[in-house]
């Protein structure tokens, strides 16, 4: 008998955690860690894109990031940079389309002028809207649109209302979350967001965290009952 197939969640969420023990543990700069977790998100973007998931948003550098040491920031700056000009065109030819969340305006400007380049090039695409959460708090998000709120005249009446407000509102909520590394926390991570949203949790750390690792995610996703509240 025929496998049924997959219940695919139309929006994946991910919290890549475990880059620098995974260096630790192989006695490595935690530089290499992170650029091992490049290769691995790679993989799940275009593993996603196979499996025809429509939404894929990672947890790419927090605002607690930036009082990581210095020279571990730059470390990551650089690797974005470059990372951004090695992975253009293959995100066009995987038909991605790649946008951003977060207070991308602290990003060093060779890091804000790559990612604007990269969205504008891959605008029209139609397949995988791959975000990338840079910068990034799920409390600022909220306070930002506070601030928005404020700043418009006319305070939201509705959760509709104010979900307009969020960085991207035609994001839709996630319905799955998947976190590495071990942790069991969602870290200030879409907190307006991951409401109703099915949480996942592993052991492995980012970096070898692949395609099956992801359909592990989504098989286990495709086993859940989801009431939203409901009886």
């Amino acid at each position: 008998m025929a496998e049924p197939p997959l219940k695919v969640p139309r929006h994946v969420a991910a919290i890549m955690d475990g880059n620098g023990r995974w260096a630790r543990q192989r006695g490595l700069p935690r530089a290499l860690g992170h650029r091992e977790g490049v290769k691995a998100l790679h993989d799940v973007v275009k593993a996603s894109s196979d499996l025809g998931i429509g939404f894929l948003t990672v947890y790419s550098f927090s605002t607690e990031n930036w009082h990581r040491p210095e020279s571990e920031v730059n470390a990551l700056m650089q690797l974005m940079a470059a990372s951004i000009d090695a992975e253009q065109d293959g995100l066009m030819k995987n038909n991605v389309r790649v946008k951003t969340i977060g207070r991308t305006a602290d990003l060093p400007e060779s890091v804000r002028l790559r990612l604007a380049r990269l969205v504008d090039a891959t605008a029209g695409n139609t397949g995988l809207v791959f975000t990338l959460a840079l910068s990034y708090g799920g409390r600022a998000e909220l306070v930002d649109a506070c601030r928005r709120a404020v700043e418009s005249g006319s305070p939201p009446a509705t959760e509709n209302d104010f979900a307009r407000l969020l960085y991207d509102p035609e994001l839709p909520d996630p319905d799955l979350l998947i976190r590495t590394g071990g942790e069991q926390r969602i870290s200030n991570y879409l907190l307006w967001q991951l409401a109703y949203t099915e949480l996942y949790f592993t052991e492995t750390l980012w970096p070898d965290f692949r395609r099956d690792g992801l359909v592990a995610a989504v098989e286990d996703y495709g086993r859940r009952q989801r009431r939203f509240g409901r009886v």
